[in-house]
């Protein structure tokens, strides 16, 4: 019995450790846009509410609450009550940051959009799309350019690829 087991302690070392593969430390783009989510001063949340919303049906996201807020420059693209405006097109420089979170006051990840149409991990309508662990290591890098996001993001009722009025209007 201790022979087997000696035998497979190289498989079991193995397994083990490829199975705690930790998400990376973010880092240039994603340490960019991590730190750019953890400002608040200045931001506009949408509908002028913090409030937590319910995870929607149309959301490919884990957690079960979302807040989103939008800079000052995407702010410009809000409506009187703070839904984003139909057909609206964001300005360069905008940043939407959707927070994530498992319960109340337990963040667990930024969503995040940035419009930059020079930046390098930007896609072909200028968004640098960022999916950043609250403790700030990286889910899916900027690097992929929404790949894993613009699906969702392109389904029918999208304003500039963001879904709050479809899903919480």
């Amino acid at each position: 019995m201790k022979k087997l087991f000696l035998s497979l302690l190289p498989i079991l070392f193995v397994l083990h450790f490829s199975s705690c593969k930790k998400d990376p430390v973010a880092t240039g783009i994603d340490r960019q846009l991590f730190e750019m989510a953890g400002e608040t001063q200045g931001f506009t949340w949408f509908k002028y509410s913090n409030a937590f919303l319910p995870k929607s049906s149309g959301s490919g996201h884990p957690q079960a609450l979302l807040r989103t807020r939008f800079n000052a420059e995407a702010a410009t693209m809000l409506d009187e009550n703070g839904a984003v405006i139909p057909d609206a097109s964001f300005p360069e420089g905008s940043l939407i940051v959707k927070e994530l979170h498992d319960k109340e006051n337990s963040l667990s990840r930024y969503a995040i959009l940035y419009k930059d149409s020079g930046n390098g991990s930007a896609d072909n309508r200028g968004w640098v799309w960022g999916y950043i662990n609250a403790d700030g290591t990286v889910s899916i890098s900027a690097s992929k350019k929404g790949s894993s996001c613009i699906n969702c993001h392109l389904q029918e009722g999208n304003i500039d690829y963001t879904l709050m009025n479809k899903f919480f209007p």
